[in-house]
This record gives structure tokens, sequence and C-alpha cells, in this order.
């Protein structure tokens, strides 16, 4: 019965879905949420978000910012305070942590980042934990506190955003449907995606890439665990309506280790391309001739965002702040279906995808432990649903389980009304 809803709701489009307010079970309806990194691009989005979808939570954002702090609580209203933060500070963390019933890490870039210190306070805490890590070391190391999160009976999700996050249950429910019709084994798992400019994030989407284009990308092919260069190996996909072709090129991001281990998918990859085009060109360069030490090192990236920051925010009043995740399965027998997601503003989309794992979370759908989006402990089936809607609040277009045809902009006819 859960599979047949499940599959009538994953083959409908929808350009732009609109859903009520969210009534949390009666022992959840005013649960507390400490928001770390709340008054940044992702945090702040994330608190609006959840204000909107569950008016009735009580929203804490910790920051280092009080001035900043203050123009949060005046934007979410009587239910937010805010807690002076510093995530460096174990004192403060843990004093953050007091009666808080689930902790959103959004304080990145995650990126060379040495520890899991706020999830190691929140299991010891007993507190509920979600991050929106898109590092892959970072979110193995999470993974290493599986046991000590079961000890603790502590529900936690590594990488849950909107890429990876989103990204991982669209994956997900591509793969578990293919199996449910019989429709071949998965083969072929790709993820690409695409943000104009930063996409309104600020300087720790722009830190987060450079500190990626220092990384080895890890991909897989037909099981085997390969090596590439950063941006490279670029390819030209048809993200549909809203967004069109775009360049895209190879990154490591943790959702392809995570899928392949998982899903059971043994050809696996990630693709990330923005605009304007020179932004390409311009990582592309960066991979080529400076020295991957001087990517991999967060002080001296620091620096180089400090330098260029002004300069993207210019070209980002131009560029705008669209973002598309196209997720593509090939089965064996040659059938292939896809996902899409795409919204005019990653700065609102990507609050309303961490949002959903928020609730979700709060809603008892994650057993304890640290789980990946995809895997069901993290991520109950029944509640993929649900999750996907409220994620895709404002989408220009959000489809599931479709043919690459019928999404893409201009689709190529092989004769007789046969499309590819």
């Amino acid at each position: 019965m859960a599979s047949a809803y499940m599959r009538n709701w994953s083959s409908s489009s929808s350009s732009s879905i609109r859903l009520p307010t969210t009534t949390l079970q009666t022992e959840n309806l005013n649960s507390r949420v400490l928001v770390l990194g709340g008054t940044g691009r992702i945090g702040g989005s994330t608190a609006i978000a959840l204000s909107k979808l569950s008016p009735d939570l009580r929203i804490i954002i910790a920051g280092r910012n009080r001035e900043k702090g203050a123009g949060m609580i005046a934007t979410l209203g009587k239910n937010a305070e805010f807690s002076e933060f510093d995530i460096n500070d174990v004192k403060s963390l843990e004093s953050a942590l007091n009666d808080v019933d689930l902790v959103v890490h959004a304080a990145g870039p995650f990126q060379q980042t040495e520890n899991c210190r706020v999830l190691e306070a929140a299991i010891r805490a007993k507190t509920a934990y979600l991050d929106v890590c898109d590092d892959t070391n970072y979110a193995l190391v999470a993974k290493s506190f599986m046991n000590e999160a079961l000890a603790a009976k502590v529900p936690a999700i590594t990488t849950g955003g909107i890429y990876p996050g989103v990204s991982n249950v669209m994956a997900a429910e591509l793969v578990r449907v293919a199996k449910t019709e019989n429709k071949g084994e998965p083969e072929r798992l790709r993820f690409y995606y695409y943000t104009a400019g930063t996409g309104g994030a600020g300087p720790t989407i722009l830190a987060t890439s450079f500190l990626l284009l220092g990384e080895e990308v890890i991909a897989y092919n037909k099981g085997e665990k390969i090596k590439l260069r950063p941006y490279s190996g670029m390819v030209n996909i048809d993200f549909g309506k809203g967004i069109g072709k775009k360049d895209v090129y190879l990154l490591n991001l943790p959702e392809v280790t995570s899928t392949h281990e998982i899903l059971g998918v043994p050809t696996v990859s990630a693709r990330f391309g923005t605009a304007p085009f020179f932004w390409n060109w311009a990582m592309d360069a960066m991979t080529r001739f400076l020295p991957s030490e001087v990517l991999r090192d967060r002080s001296r990236v620091q620096d180089m965002v400090r330098l260029f920051d002004p300069v993207v925010r210019v070209i980002d009043g131009y560029a705008g702040e669209r973002v598309s995740m196209r997720v593509d399965l090939e089965c064996s027998g040659g059938r292939q279906t896809i996902g899409v997601f795409s919204h005019k503003r990653l700065s609102i989309s990507v609050g309303y995808s961490t949002a959903a794992f928020a609730l979700a979370v709060l809603e008892g759908n994650t057993q304890p432990g640290v789980w990946f989006p995809e895997e069901p402990e993290g991520i109950a089936i029944e509640a993929r649903e649900l999750l996907l809607e409220r994620a895709a609040q404002g989408t220009i277009n959000f489809v599931m389980h479709k043919a690459p045809w019928m999404v893409e902009t201009n689709p190529k006819e092989v004769g007789l009304g046969i499309y590819v």
C-alpha cells in the first residue's frame, strides 16, 4: 500500500508546490531548534523556512554577531531568540545545547575541518543532530560516531541540505522505484548540479568551492573506486525548463561514496557548473595552476575569498542565483529515469531543503545513530514524499521518475515520434 502511494506521487510533475504549514505531533509542537550559523546565509534561510513551515517551533539563532542576530530575531518573531556562540569554544557549545531538541549545524565550510565537535557535543547532550556538510571526509568522520549515537539514543543526519541532501533522497527514490517495478538492475547514477554565481549564499559557498578544488575527485566505475582531477570531465547537461543546458564538471562530493555504498550502484559520479561561463574557466585554471596544498589551506582560501568576494557580489547581481539538480539513473537493459529539481533562488531553496530534514527528524522519522539521507534509518521511506514536497517549496520545476526526453528542452527524435 505504501509503495503504491509513493509511486503515484513520484510519477507526478509539479512546477510549484504549495503546502500548508506543518502540524507537528503534540509532544513536538513546542520543540526547540538551535541553528548554528543562524546569522549566515544558509543558517538564516533555514531558520526562516522552519518558522514558515512550523510557526510554533521555538528557534534559537546561534552566532557570533549580535547585531545580525537581532536582525534575524526581528524577522522570525516572538518564537525566536539569539544565543551568542563560538563553535571553537567547547563551553559555549555545551551551553548552547542545553534544553534543545535538535541542533542544525550550518556553520560551514566543512572542508578541511579536523573534528566533529558539534556532533560529539550533541551526543553528550542527547540532542538530535543535523548538518549541511558537503565534504566527503567530514561526513565519513561523522559516520564514525555511529556507536556513540546509538548508545545515547541520539538520531543524527549528516549531509542533510540541498546537495547533498535532497539529491540523495531523489537518488534513493529513483533506485527504490526501479527495483520495485523490475526496471532492471541499477547500474549508473549521476548527479548533476548547477548554481548561478554563488547562488546568493555568499562567502561560505565561495570558500567551499575553492576548498573542493583542492581535493581529488572520488568516483566509481563498475564498482572500482577511481580518482580524477577536480573540475575536469566537462559534459553539457540539459536541466530542463527554467535552466536549459549547462556545462558541468567533476567535483568530490560525499553523495558519490554514500550512494555507491548504500544504494549499491556500481557507477556513480557528481558534477557541478556555474555561471557566468568564465567562472568555470577560472575554477578549471585554479586546479591547473595553483598547488593543491594552497587550495586545501583554509586560511589561504579565506584570504582568496576576501579578495574575490566584492567582484563576485557584483557579478552575482547580474547572474542571479538559480539552482538546479538533475539525478540520472540508468538500469540494465538501457532503461533511464531522472529527477529534476530547479528553483530561482538557491538562498531560499537551501533553507526549505534543510528545514525539511529538520522537521523529519523532529517528527520521529530518524532512528538513533548517524545516517546519510538516503538510508531508510535516516529518513524513513514513507517520510520521503513529504520531505521532498517541503523542500520543493517555490520550485520552478520538480519532477521525478521521468524519461530524459520528457524533461529536456530539446529532446532528440530518432524517428516515428520516438525521443531519446
